[in-house]
């Protein structure tokens, strides 16, 4: 029996976020430039947005570009831009025919004028679509999320718009760039390597991680299937005991 046929329709994850990483070392493991790893990576964005759209997960997180990644070899950033300008557009009609909205966290004024002109437009021309959002965090770093939210909370506070005493983590989630978007219930990541890296830290307080040893190239509808599965298998306690959970 396929993976898909084990998964249980409801009882699926409504946000799944996803660190694509290994594009580079894929590449390498060809004899070809990383750059090569980033394109063939796109083809896994397009699967997992399919599989996610047809299983009916409501929002997939893919933290596409972070703020420590303008450290790489310029060339390299240079391509990146571009692969995602390239990609928007060619993948936008597409988006809009298959109901899947398009949204992205992160700075994105301080993205490459560009970049950020086919980011907006593709966020336009999806923005009534309701299948699917496909979330691209882009110059995107948690710490620096949760820094802009408490800048502007304390703002909020100053003019007497918010009182301190009203702070909970409620409202703190709310100066978020994920306000309107539910906790995500499932983190995958790709590559093997076993660490969080500066994404979604305050959202990602209960979700179930998962760490896959295979390069995000590789990863196909079949594997995230297999995640579900597996999410699905785990015991979501939240603080309580599982006697609790069963009575």
């Amino acid at each position: 029996m396929s993976f898909f046929d084990q998964i249980d329709k409801s009882r699926l994850p409504k946000h799944v976020a996803v660190i694509m990483d290994g594009n580079g070392r894929w590449a390498k493991a060809k004899n070809m430039p990383r750059v090569f790893g980033h394109r063939s990576g796109v083809k896994s964005v397009k699967l997992i947005s399919e599989a996610a759209a047809e299983l009916g997960v409501d929002h997939i997180t893919l933290y596409a570009f972070s703020t420590e990644n303008w450290k790489r070899p310029a060339f390299e950033v240079n391509a990146l831009m571009t692969l995602l300008v390239d990609t928007v557009r060619k993948e936008l009609n597409s988006l809009h025919e298959n109901n899947i909205k398009l949204n992205a966290i992160g700075d994105i004024e301080s993205l490459p004028e560009a970049t950020k002109k086919a980011l907006k437009e593709g966020i336009e021309k999806t923005k009534n679509n309701s299948r699917l959002t496909l979330n691209l965090a882009l110059n995107y770093s948690s710490r620096w999320e949760i820094t802009e939210a408490a800048k502007r909370m304390a703002i909020d506070v100053k003019n007497n718009v918010l009182s301190p005493e009203d702070i909970t983590d409620h409202v703190f989630s709310t100066y978020l760039k994920t306000k309107d978007i539910p906790d995500p219930e499932l983190l995958i990541r790709t590559s093997g390597e076993k660490r969080i890296s500066n994404f979604l830290l305050w959202q990602l307080a209960y979700t179930e991680l998962m760490f896959l040893d295979m390069y995000w190239p590789d990863f196909n509808k079949e594997t995230f299937y297999e995640a579900i599965v597996h999410f699905q298998q785990r015991e979501r306690r939240f603080g309580k005991t599982g006697e609790q959970l069963k009575s």
